[in-house]
């Protein structure tokens, strides 16, 4: 049986055009690359500045977030239409969280925010240049 949703570690890449991908791909692996005759030092202070980058959750969170509380501030101030953005904005994050698509997704794509596990593919590759993987001798 077809599962009604998509998996969570790729529902968002499932909803994101294979150029942008590709993209996002090929910037991981050259950002890992210009690593590679690096000391542990400088791919270290890359470590703790991925374990701070905004991932595409973060990102559309944040947005949905603000969007929602102007939005109230805005009907109670002004004009109860304004109501009706809070309740569209929270449809897609609702939209998001069951099918990893909503329609600022291909936008926050398109700027390279990347989803958390790009993010983690980019510290594993780092890690293994670090030699963190390596087996030690007895």
């Amino acid at each position: 049986m077809k599962a009604m949703f998509p998996p969570n570690a790729k529902r968002v890449q499932l909803n994101t055009s294979h150029i942008v991908n590709a993209e996002i791909h090929r910037k991981m692996l050259s950002n890992a690359a210009s690593y590679a005759n690096k000391n542990r030092d400088e791919i270290s202070l890359r470590l703790q500045e991925l374990d701070h980058e905004w991932d595409t959750e973060r990102v559309l969170e944040a947005n949905a977030a603000g969007f929602i509380l102007i939005s109230i501030i805005l009907g109670f101030q002004f004009y109860y239409a304004w109501f009706y953005v809070a309740g569209i904005v929270a449809f897609f994050l609702l939209q998001h969280a069951l099918q990893g698509w909503c329609p600022p997704l291909p936008i926050i794509r398109r700027l390279g925010i990347r989803t958390a596990s790009e993010i983690n593919d980019e510290k594993m590759a780092l890690k293994a240049l670090r030699g963190d993987f390596n087996r030690k001798k007895p």
